[in-house]
C-alpha cells in the first residue's frame, strides 16, 4: 500500500482495520499517469474562480424529522461574518447525503462544501438513515432513503430555513453522487443543478456483480466501512444518552438486517446473486430519465464505476439535458478528490463545480463555458494527453474488427489452466479495492499476470490507434468444467516489452444470454452486448461443447502508439476482484478454458476506433 494511502487511513484504523472509505483517500500523485501541459484544442480558460468573501459558520447535527418519524441529522455550513457570526441574508443551498458518518468523514467530503460556502452557498451535509448520528436501519438506496432525499432536499429549501432562498444543487462524491440521481429525479423544489463525482450508473454490472461473479474486492470492505463508522457513538444527545443508545441499536439492527443477509445471499449464490428489482432500485440508470436539471458528471479510467458513469451522461445528453463529461487517469478514491488534471482546461473539481453552479443556480453569466468546456473531456491513456468529444459512441467514433488469430495473433497456446491467483499482479486489484491495494509493479506492467492466461496481439501499429467507448471481447470458447469465468485485458504492448493494462471485462458462461435490443451497436456491429444476469437467462454449460461469449469490456479512452502493439489477454480468474459463489464453486469453475479463433468457432475484439 502506498504511504499517502496508509497515512489517511491512521485515523480509521481503529475503526474499520484497513478499510478504505471509496470516496475519501486523497490522491497518491504516483498513481496517476503522466499528463499533457497541452490544453485540448478549443479550450481558452478565460474564466476565473471568485475569491472567497466569507468565512464558515458550522451549526452540528441539526434534527429533521422524516414523514415517517424517524429523526435525521445534518451539519449546515453557512457564510459567516468576520466575527464568525452567520452572514445575513438567504443563500442557495448544495446538498450531500453521506452514508460515512459525516462526524468521522467531514473532513474529506465537506471541505469541498467550504469552499461552496466561502463564495456564497450554505452548504447541507446530512447523514444517510442508519448511518452516522442519524437514526433509523441504513439499506443503501432503498425506497425509504429515496424519499429521505426528496424530503431532505424540501427541507433545505423551505421558506422556513432563514438562511436558504429556495435554491438548490447536489454535489458529492462516491454513494454522495449516486443518492443525487435518486433524489434529483424526485423533482425536489428549487432544484438547479447537480454535480455527481464517480458516480455507479447500474451498480449490479458496474460494481456488484462484474460478469456474473460477486465483487469480493471492494463490496464486504465497502459494507465493512458503513457499518463500522455506523456503529460510532453518534456525537448526539450528549444530554440524553438514553437517544444515542437508540440510534447506535438501530444502525445495529441495519447490520444485521441488511448488510449481513445480502452478503450471505449473494456468498451462497441465491438472490442477491442474481439481477432484479432490488438492484434496479438501487442503479441510477433506473431514473436517470426523469433528470432534467443541468448535470456535470466525473469518471475515472480506473474507477470501479468506470462503466456507468459515461453511460449516465450518454442518456442524459440523448434526452437533451445540459450536460458533460470528464473523465481522468484516476482510480475511485483518487476521482473522488480530482486530482491530476493539468492541461484539461480545468484546474479543480471544486472549481468547475463552482462555475456550473455559479452558472445554473446563481444565474451568473459565463459566456466561455461551453467554449472552455467540451460536452466530453478524458484523459487518454497511452498518450497522457487530454481529449475532447462532442458525444459518448457518437460519429466520432466508428466500431473496428480485429479477429484473434489473424489481426491479432496467439502469444503461445490458447488453454488456460485455472489458478486462483490470476488478475493478483495486475492493475485490476488497485482498481476495484478503490485504490486502496497496489502491488509495486502489478499496476503499471501486466506482464507476470498474462504469462497465467493465454494473450494475442497485433503486430506493431504503423500508425496511431485511438479509441473510446465500451469494447466487445466476442469470443468462442469451451471447459472441462460446467461453468467458469472468462476475464478480459486490453493491453498495449510497448516496444520494451512493458504491458499496461488498459480496462478489463469478465463473464461467466452461465450469464452468456445477451439482450440484443438493450444492446449497444456502431455501424452494424456491437460494441456493448447486455447480459440480463437473472436466474431465468441461465444456460447449461456442458463440458467440452464451445460456445460463443460476448464479453463486456469496460469502456475507456485511450491510444496504442506507433510502434507499440494491441493486446488481449484471456483469464479464468481476476483475484480478488472476483470470485466464483457457493453455487458457482459446486457446478465446477475451476475447469480448463480453451479459446477457440477457427472459421467455423471465430473470437473478435470489436472497439469503438476514432475517425
Amino acid at each position: 500500500m502506498k504511504l499517502g494511502r496508509l497515512a489517511f487511513l491512521v485515523p480509521f484504523l481503529a475503526l474499520v482495520a484497513t478499510f478504505l472509505p471509496p470516496a475519501l483517500s486523497p490522491p497518491a500523485a504516483s498513481a496517476a499517469p503522466a499528463v499533457s501541459t497541452q490544453a485540448p484544442q478549443a479550450r481558452v480558460g478565460t474564466w476565473k474562480p471568485r475569491p472567497p468573501t466569507y468565512g464558515v459558520v458550522v451549526e452540528k447535527d441539526v434534527e429533521i424529522t422524516m414523514s415517517d418519524g424517524v429523526v435525521l441529522r445534518a451539519d449546515i455550513h453557512r457564510p459567516a461574518k468576520a466575527d464568525g457570526t452567520p452572514a445575513a441574508g438567504r443563500f442557495p443551498v448544495i446538498l450531500t447525503q453521506n452514508p460515512y458518518n459525516k462526524n468521522v468523514s467531514g473532513g474529506a467530503t465537506g471541505g469541498g462544501g467550504d469552499y461552496f460556502v466561502q463564495r456564497g452557498y450554505v452548504f447541507v451535509q446530512t447523514d444517510v438513515r442508519g448511518t452516522g448520528s442519524s437514526a433509523g436501519q441504513w439499506d443503501a438506496f432503498g425506497d425509504r432513503e429515496q424519499k429521505d432525499g426528496l424530503e431532505v432536499a424540501n427541507w433545505a429549501t423551505s421558506k422556513k430555513r432563514p438562511w436558504s432562498n429556495g435554491e438548490l444543487g447536489l454535489w458529492g462524491p462516491s454513494y454522495m453522487a449516486i443518492n443525487q440521481f435518486f433524489t434529483a429525479a424526485q423533482h425536489p423544489r428549487g432544484l438547479k443543478a447537480m454535480f455527481p463525482i464517480v458516480p455507479a450508473g447500474d451498480v449490479y454490472r458496474d460494481v456488484v456483480a462484474s460478469g456474473g461473479q460477486i465483487d469480493a474486492g471492494f463490496i464486504p470492505l465497502w459494507f465493512g466501512l458503513v457499518t463500522g463508522s455506523g456503529l460510532v457513538p453518534p456525537a448526539v444527545n450528549k444530554a440524553r444518552p438514553e437517544a444515542t443508545l437508540t440510534t447506535l441499536l438501530q444502525h445495529v439492527g441495519g447490520a444485521v438486517g441488511f448488510q449481513v443477509p445480502m452478503l450471505v445471499s449473494a456468498a451462497l449464490g441465491s438472490d442477491a446473486a442474481y439481477d432484479g428489482p432490488f438492484y434496479r432500485k438501487r442503479s441510477p440508470l433506473s431514473v436517470v430519465d426523469e433528470i432534467d436539471v443541468p448535470t456535470f458528471v466525473t469518471a475515472g479510467q480506473y474507477d470501479i464505476f468506470q462503466r456507468g458513469a459515461p453511460m449516465l451522461f450518454d442518456r442524459m445528453q440523448r434526452n437533451g439535458v445540459d450536460t458533460k463529461l470528464l473523465i481522468g487517469p484516476w482510480t475511485h478514491a483518487e476521482g473522488s478528490m480530482g486530482g491530476g488534471l493539468e492541461g484539461s482546461g480545468i484546474s479543480s473539481l471544486d472549481e468547475m463545480a463552482l462555475r456550473w453552479f455559479d452558472t445554473h443556480i446563481k444565474g451568473l453569466p459565463d459566456t466561455t463555458l461551453d467554449r472552455d468546456v467540451a460536452p466530453v473531456t478524458y484523459h487518454e491513456i497511452g498518450s497522457g494527453k487530454w481529449r475532447t468529444m462532442k458525444s459518448w459512441l457518437g460519429s466520432e467514433v466508428k466500431a473496428k474488427t480485429y479477429a484473434l488469430g489473424s489481426a491479432l495473433k496467439p502469444v503461445g497456446g490458447d488453454t488456460i489452466a485455472p489458478l486462483p491467483v490470476q488478475g493478483l499482479c495486475s492493475r485490476s486489484t488497485s482498481q476495484w479495492t478503490a485504490g486502496a491495494l497496489a502491488i509495486p509493479g502489478c499496476e503499471t506492467d501486466n506482464r507476470i499476470n498474462d504469462a497465467l492466461g493465454v494473450s494475442y496481439e497485433t503486430a506493431p501499429a504503423t500508425s496511431d490507434l485511438a479509441f473510446s467507448g465500451p469494447i466487445n471481447a466476442d469470443l468462442s470458447v469451451s471447459t472441462t468444467g460446467t461453468d467458469g469465468l472468462i476475464a478480459v485485458s486490453v493491453e498495449d504492448v510497448a516496444p520494451d516489452g512493458s504491458v499496461d493494462r488498459i480496462t478489463g471485462g469478465w463473464q461467466t458462461l452461465r450469464h452468456r444470454a445477451v439482450i440484443p435490443s438493450r444492446s449497444r451497436t456502431l455501424n452494424g456491429q456491437v460494441v456493448q452486448p447486455w447480459h440480463p444476469f437473472t436466474r431465468s437467462a441461465e444456460q447449461a454449460v456442458t463440458p467440452g461443447q464451445i460456445y460463443r461469449v460476448p464479453v463486456e469490456v469496460f469502456p475507456t479512452g485511450a491510444v496504442i502508439k506507433k510502434g507499440h502493439r494491441l493486446r488481449v489477454t484471456v483469464h479464468s480468474y481476476d483475484v480478488p476482484h472476483l470470485l466464483p459463489n457457493v453455487k458457482q464453486l459446486v457446478r465446477g469453475v475451476a475447469g480448463v478454458v480453451t479459446v477457440h479463433h477457427t472459421k467455423t468457432h471465430p473470437s473478435t475484439l470489436i472497439l469503438p476506433a476514432r475517425r
